[in-house]
């Protein structure tokens, strides 16, 4: 992404603010609120299937990452990192998703359901949003990456 690497990690911090700017997700909801950790209530659309799901969200300035855990839903025990590190084309943004679904039978079945058509879908929509509002609201001259490149990775468990 071109832009300050702190601008966008505190863009991607900011709950409250992705409904607005990222059209798939349909609301959050703050359960608990401060500074550095928040459990909120995420909900968004999958090609128009409402999901939601309960997430802790931890805000670490220090080491410029943002971590999730997932307390309800099928996604219950994932644990979700973004990171921000600085390449010379620009701020590499990463969401790493480790996903192991609690039941350990039906985890071949449901990992690649809910890991790849719901996760990988959401995330990927996410940091394309993230990244054209993130582009079009801070100032940075230096614009040498291709807007096609893939800013994520997963990680299945």
């Amino acid at each position: 992404m071109h832009a300050p690497k702190m601008s966008i990690f505190e863009i991607a911090a900011n709950l409250e603010l992705w409904p607005k700017i990222l059209p798939h997700y349909r609301y959050i909801r703050y359960l608990e609120r401060s500074p550095n950790r928040n459990i909120v209530v995420m909900a968004a659309r999958r090609s128009g299937i409402p999901i939601k799901w309960t997430s802790e969200e931890i805000i670490d300035r220090d080491r410029v990452e943002i971590q999730f855990n997932h307390l309800k839903a099928f996604t219950k025990g994932m644990h979700v990192v973004w990171t921000f590190d600085e390449t010379p084309d620009g701020v590499r943004v990463e969401i790493l998703h480790d996903l192991h679904f609690r039941i350990p039978a039906l985890a071949p079945i449901f990992n690649p359901i809910i890991g790849d058509f719901f996760i990988g879908n959401i995330a990927n929509k996410t940091l394309h949003c993230m990244k054209k509002y993130v582009e079009s609201t801070t100032k940075n001259t230096k614009v040498t990456r291709n807007a096609d490149s893939r800013d994520q990775k997963h990680l299945h468990g």
